[in-house]
């Protein structure tokens, strides 16, 4: 595994937008404001053509202008590290215009950002054995305060720590709007997590996943070598973590099955999964919990649920491809990231 160098004293941050700009309202907003605290704390700031784009479907612009500036930016040496404006809906189609041969072959850059962005966190470390940090976008550092999990992020990329821990309170309802578009996170409902099966836990394993929106639309297309990756560090093993946006709970149980049936669950170790999007929903007596152990559970290995990852904040920032180990007790969860 590839792993950069991390974001320097009074570096420079780059970014892109792959996926949605920060063209309207609250996101402009908030994008203006993270690139004022950011400064604040001594990083420089270039940004992509696209950062402001809205001319695209489901993306900042094009699918060849986005992928254009993907690889661009990644390759530019004025910038080191990447950091997505924010996610979106059809960053699949930009990967026909992204270079993953010129990715694969230049000095190894940090990218951060989560959701729709799984198209490029997931794949760098698939495709050309990069780590990546799923993590906020950039928009979340203009909250003002910041949750501590923007520390913990930032923190990743400038080699501060290589630990996160779950954190008390999650938000079910954000707060953030046209008329308050630098709103914290809403954060008022205790953290529980669920362990499958019950007990206190410590396994290890590649961390490896995303959304799950984005993952099930890889699969099976030229660009899904899941199986050649699992079969390289089989003897670490895989380490997923999952989480969806949405998804409803046949369509998790859909592509959970899916997964398994296409190989990508060889040599697992471990599930982490996220709050999803249908949090609470329940479909013909199927929950999300059901749709997920309908076939986590035959792997017989541990599954944490309700993780702190994805789209009901706050999430962990983890990094992608890292050997990582994860240790549950009770309702706490620590996982420390190793880069070997």
């Amino acid at each position: 595994m590839r792993y950069p160098a991390f974001l320097p004293q009074n570096g420079t941050i780059g970014f892109v937008a792959p996926s949605f700009g920060c063209n309207i309202s609250p996101y402009r907003e908030a994008f203006d404001n993270a690139l004022r605290l950011l400064g604040e704390r001594g990083y420089r700031s270039e940004l992509g053509p696209n950062c402001y784009a809205g001319e695209g479907v489901g993306i900042s612009n094009t699918p060849e202008k986005c992928g254009r500036e993907l690889t661009e930016y990644y390759l530019r040496r004025e910038n080191d590290c990447l950091i997505s404006c924010g996610g979106g809906e059809l960053m699949c189609e930009i990967l026909d215009f992204v270079d993953f041969d010129r990715l694969s072959q230049a000095a190894p850059k940090w990218y951060m950002g989560y959701s729709d962005n799984t198209n490029f966190t997931f794949l760098l470390p698939t495709l050309t054995d990069t780590a990546s940090v799923y993590g906020p976008c950039a928009a979340a550092f203009g909250m003002e305060p910041w949750h501590p999990s923007l520390e913990d992020a930032l923190g990743l990329l400038t080699v501060k720590k290589l630990s996160v821990s779950g954190y008390p309170l999650w938000e079910p309802e954000s707060q953030k709007d046209e008329a308050h578009p630098l709103a914290p996170y809403h954060v008022t409902r205790p953290r529980l997590l669920r362990r499958f099966p019950d007990r206190d836990v410590s396994f290890s394993g590649r961390l490896l996943g995303g959304c799950m929106d984005c993952l099930v639309t890889l699969l099976g297309t030229r660009y899904d070598r899941v199986a050649e990756f699992a079969g390289r560090y089989r003897e670490d093993g895989i380490l997923w973590f999952l989480e969806s946006c949405d998804l409803n709970p046949f369509a998790i149980r859909r592509a959970m099955w899916q997964m398994e049936h296409a190989g990508w669950f060889s040599h697992v170790k471990g599930f982490l999964i996220g709050r999803p999007g249908c949090f609470g929903q329940e479909m013909m007596g199927l929950d999300a919990y059901q749709a997920v152990l309908a076939v986590a559970s035959r792997l017989q290995v541990p599954v944490i649920m309700d993780v702190d990852l994805g789209h009901l904040p706050p999430m962990m920032p983890l990094i992608t491809g890292s050997l990582a180990e994860v240790s549950v007790k009770g309702n706490d969860i620590s996982i420390h990231m190793s880069l070997v």
